[in-house]
């Protein structure tokens, strides 16, 4: 069940007392008047059941009027009542086909009964033209339900995309594209393993599942299997390494770390391109305080990959406790740039230009880092996003 709004249901209720003025001459229309009037304060007050009384007596006495046969509709939808809805709304049309979001009322009704095929191209001609961004948001939603239960499951998670990008902040809609989204995998990884049961990409799946449910040791499990089967694929050994390296900042075993390290350097020796593996080294050599080695490989990160926004804020950490605080602006004024939610990177800023003597730049920066501060996790993370360890900040970070 999905949440509906009307603003549709007092529009049309008021272009009826227009419609019954046209007609004035028409038998019934006194008393017609005195129900829509009666209707659209019972409307007003949220009286629906009251409403729908008042506009079944408008539609009889004045059977030709369609606001009237399309306030009905909108009513009798907001009842639940989707059938009659669906009747009126038909109604409607054939007297006024010109009539606002009829269609989409249509198509919203005969999805709620089910009747996906005649409600698609009505819902999908709603979601795609509509301007109105509620009706749009309730055709997208029903789209959903319509397209999983004719077995389209592509074109369900290609709304669900849309709807993600028109309503990014709205629960509902998250949480129904979250569901299609998670069917689909769910499918797809089902397909793999019926098709593909014992292959690497299928143990990389395992592997991954693993690693969402922080089971790191099956999924170590799953990719040292799967880096028996392809030694030379790439990309195979970084996430071994991950997982390794996940599992390190649970136990704090200095064997996961080094298995972990080995692990990015044989990726390197596969994809010499794998940016990701090269800063994690880079990484490991900025917390052993091996500050050169660091510099070395935070430098050829950056180079490579001029876009990377957690290296550059890494090479300017090391840049500073260098005491090469000049250095540092221009990697972390790029960072900001590149993500201006990085408090690590905002908190570095604020430290080089206090460094350099730019007091009003560090205050600045400072006060973004404070506004930011309190939305990440304490302590040593790793991204699930990207695979990658996060920059924190250091213990002496004085918000």
């Amino acid at each position: 069940m999905f949440t509906y709004k009307f603003p549709l249901v007092c529009t049309l209720a008021c272009a009826i007392g227009a419609s019954l003025a046209a007609s004035s001459q028409t038998p019934g229309t006194k008393e017609a008047e005195h129900y829509a009037i009666a209707g659209q304060q019972a409307l007003a007050e949220g009286q629906y059941f009251n409403a729908r009384d008042d506009f079944e007596q408008v539609a009889k006495l004045q059977p030709n009027v369609a606001e009237a046969h399309a306030t009905l509709a909108v009513i009798y939808f907001k009842l639940r009542e989707y059938e009659h809805a669906a009747d009126e709304a038909r109604k409607a049309q054939k007297l006024n086909p010109g009539l606002p979001r009829l269609t989409s009322l249509l198509g919203l009704s005969l999805a709620e009964l089910g009747q996906y095929s005649e409600a698609l191209p009505r819902l999908e001609k709603g979601f795609k033209y509509t301007a109105e961004p509620e009706v749009r948001r309730m055709c997208g939603l029903q789209l959903l339900r319509a397209y999983s239960g004719m077995g389209r499951n592509a074109d369900a998670v290609t709304t669900s995309l849309e709807l993600n990008k028109l309503y990014p902040e709205d629960a509902e809609v998250l949480y129904h594209t979250s569901r299609v989204f998670g069917a689909y995998a769910y499918t797809v990884m089902a397909k793999l393993e019926d098709k593909a049961p014992n292959s690497s990409w299928s143990l990389q799946a395992q592997g991954e599942a693993a690693e969402g449910q922080r089971d790191f040791s099956a999924a170590i499990a799953a990719y040292e299997h799967a880096v028996q089967q392809e030694p030379d694929q790439a990309g195979l050994h970084f996430k071994l390494g991950h997982a390794y390296l996940s599992r390190y900042q649970q136990g704090r075993k200095p064997e996961d770390r080094d298995a972990a390290r080995r692990q990015f350097l044989a990726e390197l020796n596969v994809d010499p391109d794998n940016g990701n593996a090269s800063y994690e080294l880079a990484q490991m050599s900025a917390d052993d305080n091996d500050l050169e080695g660091a510099q070395r490989q935070f430098e050829a990160v950056v180079a490579r990959f001029p876009e990377f926004e957690q290296a550059l804020v890494g090479l300017a950490g090391v840049y500073l406790k260098n005491r090469l605080a000049g250095r540092a602006l221009a990697p972390l004024e790029h960072a900001t740039k590149l993500d201006a939610h990085d408090e690590v990177a905002w908190y570095r800023l604020a430290q080089a230009e206090r460094a350099a003597g730019n007091r009003e730049a560090a205050q600045r920066a400072l006060e973004t880092f404070r506004s930011l501060h309190g939305t990440s996790e304490p302590g040593p993370r790793l991204s699930a996003s990207t695979e990658l360890t996060l920059q924190q900040l250091g213990p002496d970070a004085q918000p």
